[in-house]
């Protein structure tokens, strides 16, 4: 329950955040271009806080439904406007003025997760080495060459310093590709080359299951079985384990690393193990029978005791990408650009058919990475900002009526008519525009009921 509540206020912050950036961004080229603002709310609905300004009269609102925001500003065309402000009202203005106002929103969304991304690449950006763990055989890596404990070095001749750096280069090429470059370093310290054949992205990455499709497994590091914190009342406390114990082994069977451990105890709630436990190197036998809960609908063995991480544990295996504050500059803006380019020809396949749909990511799929990324720290809460800004942004800009790039769209036209576009083609490219963003949350909705229920 805890878990699903700070999964939700993860979500709730992630969702006020990105919708202020992108409303802000309209409130503030609108005053800035002379355009009365009415109205900045974030959220929907039934207002939970208001405040009006005495300066300039505009309402501030925070809604109950935090799913979205907007910025009423003064127009003829919604409701009478006294004749000396006409020329402060939306409609009044010169297309170049209407469209900046359009344009700001997404523009504050690239903004934001070039800041974000900048904040993260002066601190330093951790993440894991590309270190092969395990190859699945008869998998396009198996045929490639790759084996465990290799190290990739590059892809399509660009640098993949972590993991993250690897999954996004091989979407980016897979999208035109059906042949990849790979280098890497093997165990003996040997650079070898190889291809990846038949690479295609419909079929390799929906679910964002690319890695474990094409066969490689990260490497990981090996935690010993040694125990942390024991909980009091618990049965570890009971069977008398103590910080600093070694599991040896569990009915006979030696017990390698701690997730074979948690496994074995896992699959054996309230069954009676026999333990040989090294402590101080003397060898301990007890026996501990394993409390039976429920977590995620399944009845599980639980013993109430933390492992010991070595300090040292993930020295061989995190990798630090850091920048100086002008540098950092240029590399979070190339993030945002690619980033950017990416979703487009992501979304571009998925209209002609060559990506599945099911690579879409609705709510559910957002709240649940909105709370992991929570819960790993600042570093990774604010990447997954700056990625979901960047989807924002591009998403604002299809030429979609209802949303930004509708509006822009109208604009274009009534640019190359010479006039303004009648009300009525207007009001029935919004309902279409509605319609379609309708559709696509709805089949996002359910790819992320089939997803998590299975």
């Amino acid at each position: 329950m805890g878990s699903l509540l700070f999964t939700i206020l993860s979500f709730i912050v992630a969702l006020a955040i990105l919708i202020t950036v992108h409303e802000y961004g309209h409130f503030w080229v609108a005053r800035k271009l002379g355009v009365k603002v009415l109205r900045f709310s974030i959220g929907f609905g039934r207002a939970l806080w208001k405040r009006t300004s005495e300066v300039d009269g505009t309402e501030y609102v925070i809604a109950a439904i935090p799913l979205g925001g907007y910025v009423k500003m003064l127009d003829e065309r919604e409701a009478p406007v006294d004749p000396e402000e006409q020329q402060r009202a939306f409609n009044r203005q010169p297309l170049g003025v209407r469209s900046a106002i359009v344009v700001a929103g997404p523009l504050f969304n690239f903004l934001f997760a070039i800041l974000a991304f900048w904040l993260i690449f002066v601190t330093g950006d951790t993440g894991l080495k590309p270190l092969v763990g395990k190859v699945e055989s008869g998998s396009i890596a198996e045929q490639a060459g790759f084996i465990p404990g290799d190290e990739i070095l590059s892809v399509a001749n660009q640098s993949t310093p972590t993991w993250e750096s690897v999954v996004y280069i091989l979407l980016s090429e897979a999208l035109d590709s059906t042949s990849l470059s790979i280098q890497v370093r093997d165990k003996a310290g040997d650079e070898q080359h190889y291809q990846l054949q038949s690479l295609g992205l419909s079929d390799l990455s929906e679910d964002g299951r690319l890695l474990q499709n094409l066969g490689l497994t990260p490497d990981r590091p090996i935690l010993p079985p040694v125990i942390g914190d024991v909980l009091v009342g618990e049965p570890a406390e009971e069977a008398g384990l103590r910080p600093g114990d070694r599991i040896i082994s569990v009915d006979g069977s030696a017990v390698d690393n701690w997730n074979d451990w948690v496994s074995y105890v896992r699959e054996r709630p309230s069954v009676a193990l026999n333990l040989e436990v090294d402590r101080d190197g003397e060898t301990i036998p007890m026996v501990i029978t394993p409390a039976t809960i429920e977590s995620e609908g399944e009845t599980i063995g639980r013993i109430g005791a933390s492992v010991t991480v070595p300090d040292n544990l993930m020295d061989d295996y995190r990798a630090v990408i850091k920048y100086g504050p002008v540098e950092a500059i240029g590399q979070s803006v190339t993030k945002t650009w690619d980033l950017s380019l990416l979703m487009l020809r992501m979304l571009g396949k998925m209209v002609i058919g060559e990506v599945s749909v099911k690579n879409l990511s609705g709510p559910i799929s957002i709240a649940d990475s909105a709370g992991k990324s929570a819960s790993y720290g600042v570093s990774y809460f604010l990447k997954f900002l700056a990625v979901v800004s960047v989807s924002l942004g591009v998403l604002n800009l299809l030429p979609i009526p209802v949303l930004d790039g509708g509006h822009l769209f109208f604009f274009l036209i009534e640019a190359i008519q010479g006039k303004p576009l009648s009300e009525r083609f207007m009001e029935q490219g919004q309902k279409i525009g509605l319609l379609i963003l309708l559709g696509v949350m709805g089949l996002a909705f359910y790819i992320d009921l089939n997803r998590f229920l299975g």
